[in-house]
């Protein structure tokens, strides 16, 4: 007898799916519901950068992308040769990176904006001029330790991460009305939220 039990899709993609297209259609004025700016993917990395030969670092930030976003990260390895940083191309881990897509991408941004954002210290919203020209929104973090998945213990060696939202049929107007419609905290005017 096959498991019948069907597993329940996450808040955001739910809202997304039932109100927020109907409601950013007319806030946007779109013909088509397709025209509407939809979360693609998700991408976290961090750069290993000078740490590049630590192999503590590297266990350490590896982990951190494990207990946070549920998978398996991707080393990066370099594109070009730079003889000053000592990188030969294809040879040298340069970052580590995870894409996180579906089910998985709406409960890490469900987590991010909810419990991460609130935690860090003196927060004021995040930057508005984030997003590239391409509508796609980047949000770095500076410490770990605001992730509520992380430990005391796996907080103690600090490394920052960049997070990138990659929109479908987005712009700078449209991609922002729908990280707003998930509950992204923009800064206010004047830089005060």
């Amino acid at each position: 007898m096959a498991n019948t039990a069907t597993i329940a899709a996450p808040r955001l993609k739910a809202l997304f799916s039932t109100q927020y297209t109907k409601e950013l259609q007319a806030e946007l004025g779109l013909k088509n519901v397709h025209q509407v700016p939809k979360l693609e993917k998700i991408v976290v990395s961090v750069g290993i950068g000078k740490n590049k030969d630590d192999k503590r670092h590297y266990e350490v930030v590896r982990n951190t992308l494990i207990k946070i976003t549920g998978q398996q990260p991707v080393d990066r390895m370099a594109k070009k040769s730079i003889a000053g940083f000592k990188i030969r191309a294809g040879m040298n881990r340069v970052g580590i990176s995870v894409t996180l897509r579906n089910a998985r991408m709406y409960e890490f941004l469900d987590r991010l904006v909810n419990i991460t954002l609130p935690r860090v210290r003196d927060f004021h919203g995040v930057s508005k001029k984030a997003f590239d020209q391409g509508g796609h929104y980047n949000l770095g973090i500076t410490d770990q330790s605001v992730f509520a998945e992380l430990t005391f213990e796996e907080t103690q060696h600090i490394h920052g991460l960049q997070v990138t939202f990659v929109i479908k049929n987005g712009n700078k107007v449209n991609s922002r009305a729908l990280l707003e419609k998930f509950g992204m905290p923009f800064e206010k005017e004047g830089g005060v939220r």
